[in-house]
């Protein structure tokens, strides 16, 4: 199975956040869908995953779906370097991670800005993505 990352394409933090991933994710661990593809659509109907709801990142391991802040964590925890350390803040009451989550998600756009189109990746990346 593998391990994707769905993120809001039209959302500069978001493409922002998939290229620091991507440059840290050695392992090569991590493919990526933009939650307006037509894969994201119709994978995340099979796990009935709102996408009119605010969620700006969707990870998928195994099967297993995680949302929020405990998504980006379970990424971080797969980074090279001392990212993973972050996931220490997986110890913290789910509500408040969440709660944090969602003031960013919320303002994402008007603090980062939104673009018209998704987000195409380069011709080197686009095995990373799912279409």
């Amino acid at each position: 199975m593998q391990t994707v990352v769905f993120f809001d394409g039209l959302c500069n933090l978001c493409n922002g956040a998939v290229q620091f991933v991507i440059k840290h994710d050695t392992k090569n661990v991590f493919k990526f869908a933009s939650l307006q593809s037509d894969y994201a659509q119709k994978e995340l109907l099979a796990y009935k995953i709102d996408l009119t709801a605010p969620n700006s990142f969707v990870l998928i391991i195994e099967g297993q779906v995680y949302q929020q802040s405990t998504a980006a964590l379970k990424v971080v925890k797969q980074l090279n370097g001392l990212w993973p350390l972050l996931y220490v803040g997986i110890f913290l009451p789910r509500f408040f991670r969440d709660w944090i989550y969602g003031f960013v998600a919320k303002n994402r756009y008007k603090w980062f800005g939104k673009k018209e189109i998704c987000w195409t990746p380069t011709a080197d990346l686009k095995h990373k993505f799912l279409a």
